[in-house]
């Protein structure tokens, strides 16, 4: 039975890319377990092309896993759960030709939200992301941290209790990134909601996260899982403090080695 501390429980889970006898077959991610605490925000960390979003995939249904199992809310993950997961992809796949505001409303539209519902939820999306006076406007009028506002707001519309962010801010610069980072700390702090974030910043994951998942070089696995004692909402104070600091050094001795491996596994196949 599911801990009622345990929004997402993930048991022995491994994954394969490419069919069995396959010379080219690939083992991304291997052996992994790990419980996600409710009202958590999880940073997934670790070298490029190491499983985590493999893991994300997986988690959101996207992607069932060759081996082991992933319950949501005590249910078995076996695809899709649009009432409960909701994602953030790195690229924020805003329809140009719809307004922010319709953008949004298009997200309940698919997930099935009774149209009555739409105005207000959408409405409190955009003011939780401080967009509500460019509800009308197109995409293509609005920065890129604001376009990745908007597709968050799109996400907290439809009112899942997970959220799962692949790399949201990874196209940004890193001011606005900074900022982003605390908006989300303050949105945390108020919705209680359960994030899951792939990030390959390690002052990102510090800041933002609870917990940091560290993985290690393919195939992945958890290497360990590092405690983030800092209440939410994080203030920019946080990043200078000693605290910060020796934690971001304790997540780069941990992936020092499994970077190194990944580049020796570059080289070996003729990566470079």
């Amino acid at each position: 039975m599911q801990d009622i501390e345990s929004a997402v429980r993930i048991r022995n889970v491994a994954h394969h890319f490419g069919e069995p006898g396959d010379a080219r077959r690939m083992l991304a991610l291997q052996d992994t377990t790990m419980d996600i605490r409710r009202g958590e925000l999880l940073a997934l960390i670790g070298p490029s092309g190491c499983g985590k979003s493999t893991l994300l995939n997986i988690i959101g249904g996207l992607l069932a896993p060759g081996q082991g199992s992933v319950d949501v809310g005590g249910k078995a993950v076996d695809g899709p759960m649009p009432r409960e997961i909701a994602y953030v992809f790195q690229e924020n796949a805003l329809f140009p030709w719809n307004t922010i505001i319709e953008n949004i409303r298009l997200g309940m539209v698919f997930q099935r939200v009774p149209k009555a519902l739409h105005e207000e939820r959408a409405l409190h999306a955009l003011q939780a992301v401080g967009l509500t006076e460019f509800a009308n406007h197109y995409p293509a009028q609005l920065s890129g941290g604001m376009r990745q506002r908007a597709a968050l707001a799109r996400a907290l519309s439809l009112d899942t209790p997970i959220l799962l962010m692949d790399e949201p801010f990874g196209a940004l610069d890193e001011q606005t990134r900074m900022v982003l980072g605390e908006d989300l700390s303050v949105l945390l702090s108020r919705t209680k909601k359960t994030i899951v974030f792939v990030t390959h910043s390690l002052g990102e994951a510090v800041f933002l996260a609870d917990r940091v998942a560290v993985f290690s070089a393919r195939p992945g696995r958890v290497k360990e899982i590092i405690e983030i004692d800092e209440p939410h909402p994080r203030r920019p104070a946080f990043i200078t403090a000693e605290k910060f600091t020796r934690l971001r050094n304790q997540l780069y001795e941990l992936l020092h080695d499994e970077i190194r491996k990944t580049v020796d596994q570059g080289t070996r196949s003729g990566g470079f």
